[in-house]
């Protein structure tokens, strides 16, 4: 079995990434996708609203729920920090030995990929599927990358955030069950969400 691993901090999950994540298994490219939820990076912008560990867990798990094929996964929360990618690829084959990863990146990554901790290794061992970014080339097939026909999701975690806390209606950006746990708990200075 090939497994995909997508990370990212989720803050919140959008539509976006589970169509991401979809499209790499229908693509053939991989057989399911771990989507590895991060820490947030106490340095990055947007730290000061990041939710708490538990409601992004929850949330990312409500978003998977109706897909058998991706799998929340919360290995990083209780490793070391800081963690780089190459720490969480070694210690999944630790926890599923046997299984083959490759990670699912984005084209904005893949541009600054040679700046990663162990690139090359990552590069060799796990060869990177890349999705379209707003703004970003694809990279070519066959240097290290496998490029993903997906479709260019021009949302974020950040733009649905001010979207929410403006009161703004984030139509088909959120799946029903995160819009329906961001307003049950008035996360992001939401007043309201409205999903539809």
């Amino acid at each position: 079995m090939t497994t995909g691993v997508f990370g990212g901090s989720f803050n919140p999950v959008h539509n976006g990434h589970i169509t991401l994540a979809r499209a790499a298994v229908a693509s053939g490219l991989v057989d399911r996708v771990l989507m590895v939820m991060s820490p947030q990076n106490p340095l990055k912008s947007g730290a000061a609203d990041i939710a708490a560990d538990t409601d992004r867990m929850q949330m990312l798990r409500e978003a998977c729920a109706p897909y058998p094929e991706l799998m929340p996964c919360d290995v990083e929360m209780s490793m070391p920090r800081p963690n780089y990618t190459v720490d969480t690829m070694k210690r999944l084959q630790e926890l599923y030995p046997g299984e083959r990863f490759r990670l699912i990146i984005g084209a904005d990554n893949a541009a600054c990929f040679s700046r990663w901790r162990d690139a090359e290794k990552l590069r060799r061992e796990f060869v990177p599927i890349v999705y379209p970014r707003p703004g970003y080339p694809m990279p070519d097939a066959g240097n290290g990358f496998t490029p993903l026909e997906a479709p260019l999701m021009p949302v974020s975690s950040t733009q649905v955030r001010s979207m929410i806390a403006e009161g703004r209606p984030v139509a088909g950006l959120l799946p029903d069950a995160v819009a329906r746990y961001i307003a049950a708990r008035g996360m992001y200075g939401s007043k309201q969400v409205t999903n539809k």
